[in-house]
């Protein structure tokens, strides 16, 4: 198997278990373990780790060592914050012909609320046109992947506010849409403390 191969397979791997919540904030990713646990070289597995940190998934610390970071409310209240930001940028800038789409989620289960939620994001940030939108948002929908995982027993009615954020992109109807992706956000900055509780209490996910 060539190193980029490798690299690919390790760097996927520490991907889901990171987003799965196998490993919980505050954890300490140690290179030579994982290597030996997926058997490798430990050079992969820093480049691995290294992208993650950069996906921000990661973090270091002085002194060295990797890190899946601790996350509080302020935190998640930013970020939050932040995905209504880029998704209200990425709709100022659509062009006023541009078609909707399609599904929200081609091929996710009904319940699937991490997978639905970030494909009608995604969908929403494509329509600028501008890559960076488009990138930032994916980038967003991982962070908050756990945290859409800790919502689920806390925020209940969240397939109807998806749903009411696809009808009103669908119809082009631009204020209507911008007040739900507000609303969506809004509820779940006020909800942050409780998420972030959840947050630690999350079982891996298989």
């Amino acid at each position: 198997m060539n190193s980029g191969a490798t690299l690919e397979r390790i760097y996927g791997e520490l991907k889901r278990r990171v987003l799965s919540s196998v490993y919980r904030p505050g954890d300490r990713l140690e290179p030579a373990a994982l290597a030996e646990e997926l058997g490798s070289s430990t050079t992969p597995v820093r480049d691995a780790l290294h992208l993650l940190v950069g996906e921000h998934l990661l973090a270091t610390r002085t002194g060295g060592g990797f890190f899946v970071p601790q996350i509080d409310e302020p935190a998640l209240q930013d970020l939050y914050d932040w995905a209504a930001q880029i998704l209200l940028l990425a709709l100022r800038d659509a062009g006023a012909d541009d078609e909707p789409g399609g599904a929200v989620a081609a091929g996710a289960e009904d319940d699937d609320r991490t997978s639905l939620t970030a494909a009608l994001f995604e969908r929403i940030g494509a329509r600028s046109g501008n890559a960076e939108h488009l990138r930032e948002l994916r980038s967003i929908n991982d962070r908050l992947h756990a945290a859409r995982l800790a919502e689920q027993s806390l925020l209940e009615g969240w397939r109807d506010e998806l749903d009411g954020i696809e009808t009103a992109f669908n119809a082009g109807d631009l204020p209507r849409l911008r007040r739900a992706i507000l609303a969506y956000h809004r509820r779940r900055h006020r909800a942050a403390a409780a998420v972030v509780r959840a947050l630690y209490r999350l079982d891996p996910i298989s």
